[in-house]
């Protein structure tokens, strides 16, 4: 048999090729069309972290988000949440998770795609749950996630994570969280070089990792890298330092799992919700320049950005207009 050749050189993300990616839309759509978004993610420190995944999901497209939070916290996220549902996970102690009943109530909802790690406050049973949604199903294959923040952290406290992740996955490090993970593979970060300034290297770890781990890498930063398994890669073509601003990462990863859950596969999705964040930080740029960005700043350019995408596609195809 002969192997399918993967192109060593990585795609530059432009207009056109992102738009080639939106997932269709069609007239007689209803939310369940549109992909059912879980979102793991906030704590008391960081309610914003959870708030804005929820409010980047529903921005780019996802017709029903909800939030799952420990139970201690759910009538604070309620009442701030608007479109989005809640979900309340059973604790052992206040905000803290009780594993496997929390578990249990998380594969009993009903949603095509993961949000996991935001905001979330560090413990050994977040760690224990985030091991248990990204194992292996009874049923089948575990849902795709999107793995941020704390999901990451606990990753790397894993011995031999990826051999434990059956779900297909896109990790979303920025430079010091692929660091930490690579530690843990054993890799001494220091003879990685530098990953802020050097384009090659960067492009190169985030391959390597992506090969090793088996899922779909997003190195953040600027010109982005999105590493696929099979070789595959894609660089964003922004460099905007009014997104170094917290929270902007939580609006990525709402981006992407809300364009996992509307079918779109990770290495696609990884690359159309990089793409669809980099417009819309470059769309508040143009108005207010290189500092002051605020990431709730982003959400609402979000779904104007894909408009302007969706009016490049042929007049043939209207489910894909905006």
């Amino acid at each position: 048999m002969i192997s399918k050749r993967v192109p060593v050189e990585p795609i530059v993300l432009d207009d056109a090729t992102a738009a080639a990616l939106l997932p269709p839309r069609p007239r007689r759509g209803h939310k369940g069309t549109f992909g059912k978004l879980l979102v793991i993610a906030g704590s008391v420190d960081y309610a914003g972290a959870a708030l804005l995944v929820c409010t980047a999901a529903g921005r780019a497209g996802a017709g029903l988000v909800t939030l799952a939070t420990p139970e201690s916290l759910q009538p604070l996220f309620a009442a701030k949440v608007v479109e989005a549902t809640t979900l309340s996970l059973p604790e052992d102690d206040v905000e803290e998770v009780d594993p496997e009943d929390a578990l249990a109530r998380i594969l009993d909802h009903d949603h095509d795609a993961l949000v996991v790690g935001p905001g979330l406050r560090p413990s050994l049973s977040m760690t224990e749950l985030i091991r248990g949604l990204l194992a292996p199903d009874e049923d089948g294959e575990p849902s795709p996630a999107v793995l941020d923040a704390e999901a990451l952290r606990s990753l790397a406290t894993v011995d031999g994570w990826p051999s434990e992740v059956a779900a297909k996955c896109v990790l979303t490090p920025h430079v010091g969280e692929f660091l930490r993970l690579r530690a843990a593979d054993g890799k001494d970060p220091d003879k990685l070089g530098d990953l802020v300034f050097d384009d090659e290297r960067r492009l190169a770890a985030a391959r390597e990792a992506a090969r090793e781990w088996g899922q779909v890498v997003v190195l953040k930063g600027a010109r982005t890298v999105i590493a696929e398994p099979d070789g595959r890669s894609a660089i964003s073509p922004f460099e905007n330092p009014a997104l170094a601003s917290a929270g902007t990462g939580d609006v990525l990863a709402g981006t992407i799992g809300a364009l996992l859950a509307q079918g779109l596969d990770t290495f696609d999705a990884a690359q159309l919700g990089v793409y669809l964040h980099g417009m819309a930080g470059e769309a508040v740029r143009a108005r207010i320049g290189d500092s002051g960005l605020l990431a709730s700043d982003l959400t609402a350019e979000l779904p104007l950005a894909r408009k302007k995408l969706a009016a490049l596609l042929p007049a043939a195809d209207p489910s894909l207009r905006g």
